[in-house]
């Protein structure tokens, strides 16, 4: 299969370079030239816990016109126009665009300027991955990752999509409700993420804090709540565990809102607290606590340019 991911950074470098070792003509894009110069030269090293490999792929900084088999987008959510927009000379009739990003809000992006019938939507969860230098990235860990429909792609592609991905190494499969998925996710990374970012603790450590602990459980219960208000058919029953079960599997973990803060980047807090928020507003239900979580996280990203 001829697949294009565009926005190679820590996760999407991971994507790129198995979806390679198992057979697939893979394009990288990138923004960085360094990077791209050193796949190109060099082909693109992943280390892990148990591997240490090189994979030889294509890398380009721009998208050419090229019709491709599947486009990956693994940017950041703010990036995430923009790499719709790159997308568009890699598109046949029928290529379906996978995006994949933390929160939610991104899909909608993609789906109006690529089309809604031809978006699919990924969650990765327990994936933990850094750059190490050009052309050269590592993980800490890869669990599962979930496909779905955005709105009237066929179940047929959505599984084709799922057989590639679990024939190159990853725990992958469609699933019918992907947005259940999403709001799932989005309860416990809502319970962690803002909180990490503002105290610079990692996730074991903000649970078992007794006054950022209970601060977290709201956040996931709030979070909870506005899913049901919307009318998503949540698989979780209790977000308070489903939250202190996601963070006992991870409590050295920094979140990305975390990693951001330490390298004085904008996070995404937009799309995980902040999309409570909005949610919340669309439902006509109060969420208190995460608008504070989100706005003590813009404040500080604020003050980083005064």
């Amino acid at each position: 299969m001829k697949i294009a991911v565009i926005g190679c950074g820590a996760m999407g470098s991971i994507y790129a370079a198995k979806l390679a070792a198992s057979g697939n003509d893979v394009l990288a894009v990138d923004r960085g030239q360094g990077s791209v110069d050193a796949i190109n030269r060099n082909g693109l090293r992943v280390t892990g816990p148990d591997s240490d490999q090189v994979v030889t792929l294509r890398a380009a900084t721009a998208a050419p016109e090229e019709v491709m088999d599947l486009v990956v987008l693994a940017m950041k959510a703010a990036d995430v126009a923009a790499g719709a927009t790159q997308a568009l000379p890699l598109l046949g009739p029928d290529t379906p665009v996978l995006t994949i990003q933390n929160g939610l809000g991104s899909a909608d992006t993609v789906a109006e300027i690529v089309g809604a019938d031809r978006v699919a939507v990924g969650i990765a969860s327990g994936f933990g991955a850094s750059r190490r230098g050009p052309g050269h990235v590592h993980h800490n860990a890869m669990r599962a990752v979930r496909f779905g429909a955005y709105s009237t792609l066929s179940p047929r592609t959505v599984t084709a999509i799922a057989q590639v991905w679990a024939a190159a190494g990853f725990d992958a499969a469609a699933v019918d409700d992907i947005a259940a998925m999403q709001w799932e996710k989005l309860i416990c990374n809502a319970a962690y993420s803002a909180l990490c970012a503002i105290t610079g603790l990692r996730v074991g450590q903000v649970q078992d804090d007794p006054d950022l602990g209970s601060v977290s459980r709201a956040a996931a219960t709030e979070a909870w709540q506005v899913a049901r208000a919307c009318g998503v058919a949540l698989a979780v029953d209790d977000p308070v565990e489903h939250a202190r079960a996601f963070g006992a599997a991870v409590p050295d973990a920094k979140p990305s809102a975390l990693l951001d803060h330490e390298a004085r980047r904008a996070s995404e807090i937009d799309v995980i607290n902040g999309a409570v928020c909005r949610y919340a507003a669309r439902a006509g239900v109060p969420a208190p606590v995460n608008t504070t979580l989100t706005a003590l996280v813009s404040g500080i990203e604020r003050s980083w340019h005064r």
